[in-house]
């Protein structure tokens, strides 16, 4: 028996806005759409649902950007939030504009 992981999905109750900074961050296009569901590909999705995020994620992105300073000035353009400072000169925890945690590192 085989089991693999087929994608991640980021439940939201605003598809348009975080497709626009999910998209935008990680230069994704949308490959499909639906009333309550957005794709990027087969590792990516965004779905629609009724209640926010109340607490932190138990589990969350490790992004490595080529280029930290352009990486984290990008994500604040599109409307995340730094959570505290650079830790150990290597990383940093994000909020998306709806509040799920990820972290951009440097390696």
């Amino acid at each position: 028996m085989g089991i693999r992981l087929n994608g991640v999905v980021i439940d939201t109750t605003d598809l348009d806005l975080l497709a626009r900074f999910w998209s935008g961050l990680l230069e994704l296009e949308i490959t499909r759409r639906e009333d309550d569901w957005i794709s990027f590909g087969p590792g990516l999705a965004l779905q629609l649902v009724p209640e926010p995020k109340t607490v932190k994620n138990r589990i969350h992105f490790d992004l490595v950007a080529d280029d930290f300073a352009k990486a984290v000035a990008r994500a604040a353009e599109l409307g995340a939030t730094a959570v505290g400072e650079v830790h150990e000169d290597l990383w940093q925890v994000w909020q998306d504009p709806e509040g799920n945690e990820f972290c951009i590192c440097v390696s």
